[in-house]
């Protein structure tokens, strides 16, 4: 796939999803390619949704269809089981705010539009975590990760509680105190992302828009290794655009949240790999060009035509670079000679 002088599947993924290219000049070979990529990031449904009404050829329309039905189920799900969370939890006087997937959803936000939502991640406060962990374990759910060194290296360090899974529904919850590992350089204020949080319709907490938009960057750049991150730097794009266009003042707020949360050359960041692959209009101030984007650009686009990753030297820098952040040198180097270790 993809000769000499061919746009490669993954730039045609982004140009689809930008608006940049017409679905209909695509031949069967392109489409091939579309949808592998597509699925490796998670954008398959994505993209069935930015198309709905393109001209298709039959056997991409019909694949469209089904993951459109999916989608919609997969949604369903996630908004149940916030519910069953809030049934758990509620009872004990504990409140807690939806985050990524199934904020995005509750909150009937552009992005959740055909996006795969997994684990249910919920924030609650710091002096709540363990009476919401006794509540959840007495309502069904149990851990995933019985070892004891990597309970130990939750709760000591990650800014979540070690993963839990509902014994009948087989359904992960990721219970988060804070948006950043406690061991992070950068350290978020976890009380006001809480106290700022906004109820839905439906009556369920979400993050307030900048801080939604701050911890999407923060989850993008600054914590992870930037796996699936066109799958989070599109939840990026279309956060932001939302939001702008239902608040002129919105980039003026987002940066001074940013700031206050320490995340400002993150979402600076995201902001402008948003522009370069999506096409988002930033304000003045934001729009500018910084040389070190292009590592991450390079980063976002490392798959062939077939998914499959194409640069394994740019993938373990960034890689290293996730946990370097996280972590002290120290704490590092003990943690990854420990996982070492216990490799099977």
């Amino acid at each position: 796939m993809g000769g000499d002088g061919a746009v490669s599947a993954v730039r045609t993924l982004v140009d689809l999803l930008a608006g940049r290219r017409d679905a209909a000049s695509l031949t069967p070979r392109d489409w091939d390619g579309v949808i592998g990529v597509a699925r490796a990031e998670a954008l398959l449904a994505t993209l069935a949704h930015r198309l709905a009404d393109a001209a298709l050829p039959e056997p991409v329309a019909a694949l469209f269809a089904d993951q459109r039905a999916a989608a919609a189920v997969a949604r369903a799900q996630a908004l149940w089981e916030a519910e069953m969370a809030r049934r758990a939890l509620a009872p004990e006087g504990i409140e807690f705010v939806l985050l990524k997937g199934a904020a995005y959803a509750a909150a009937g936000l552009s992005c959740a539009e055909g996006r795969q939502i997994g684990d249910l991640d919920i924030l609650v406060p710091w002096h709540d975590l363990g009476r919401a962990e006794n509540a959840l374990l007495r309502a069904g759910w149990e851990w995933v990760k019985p070892d004891p060194y990597d309970d130990a290296y939750y709760r000591e360090h990650m800014h979540e509680l070690p993963p839990l899974i509902h014994a009948a529904r087989d359904r992960m919850i990721d219970v988060h105190h804070t948006i950043l590992p406690r061991t992070h350089r950068i350290t978020p204020d976890a009380l006001v992302l809480v106290s700022d949080a906004v109820t839905t319709a439906d009556g369920f907490a979400v993050l307030d828009p900048a801080d939604m938009a701050c911890h999407c960057a923060a989850h993008l750049i600054a914590d992870g290794d930037l796996q699936g991150g066109l799958r989070n730097l599109w939840d990026f794009h279309c956060l932001t655009r939302d939001f702008a266009a239902a608040d002129p003042g919105f980039w003026g707020r987002l940066d001074g949240r940013a700031e206050m949360h320490g995340l400002r050359s993150a979402v600076h960041r995201a902001a402008r790999l948003a522009r370069d692959l999506y096409g988002t209009v930033l304000p003045s101030g934001w729009d500018r060009t910084v040389p070190g984007d292009g590592w991450f650009v390079r980063r976002l686009l490392a798959r062939d035509d077939w998914g499959r990753g194409t640069n394994k030297l740019i993938e373990a820098a960034f890689y290293i670079r996730s946990h370097w952040l996280r972590m002290p040198p120290a704490m590092l180097a003990r943690h990854l000679w420990t996982k070492w270790r216990k490799r099977p």
